[in-house]
């Protein structure tokens, strides 16, 4: 069973940057697409990013547009959040996931339930 573990989160002041990674084991990414979620206190979790299955499609939230690269090492079974430009609305537990989740700008955004294995979730804080 694919299991994730995640690293790269912290405390970053505005404007600074951060590289969340999740390295995975148990099986290969290269059958699922994967999904980056975030979730604010009292808030529900909601999609960040996805990468499809075969990596040619990338989609992101509107709030991150620009600011963000999901990417992902099939060589290292790893995905990647580099996060630039950061600001305090960013502030969240951060999770990687895969599923079978179809990513395309048209079906966009995932649904939680869209997703079966998941990271631990890491924390980011956006704060001077």
């Amino acid at each position: 069973q694919l299991q994730f573990v995640e690293s790269g989160g912290g405390l970053v002041q505005p404007g600074g940057s951060l590289t969340l990674s999740c390295a995975a084991s148990g099986s290969t990414l290269d059958y699922y697409a994967i999904g980056w979620f975030r979730q604010a206190p009292g808030a529900k979790r909601e999609g960040v990013s996805c990468i499809s299955m075969t990596g040619d499609i990338t989609v992101y939230a509107d709030s991150v547009q620009g600011r963000f690269t999901a990417s992902r090492d099939s060589a290292k079974n790893m995905v990647y959040l580099h996060m630039n430009s950061l600001k305090p609305e960013d502030t969240a537990v951060y999770y990687c996931a895969a599923g079978s989740y179809f990513c395309a700008e048209h079906v966009w955004p995932p649904r939680v339930d869209e997703f079966d294995y998941w990271g631990q979730g890491i924390q980011v804080t956006v704060s001077s």
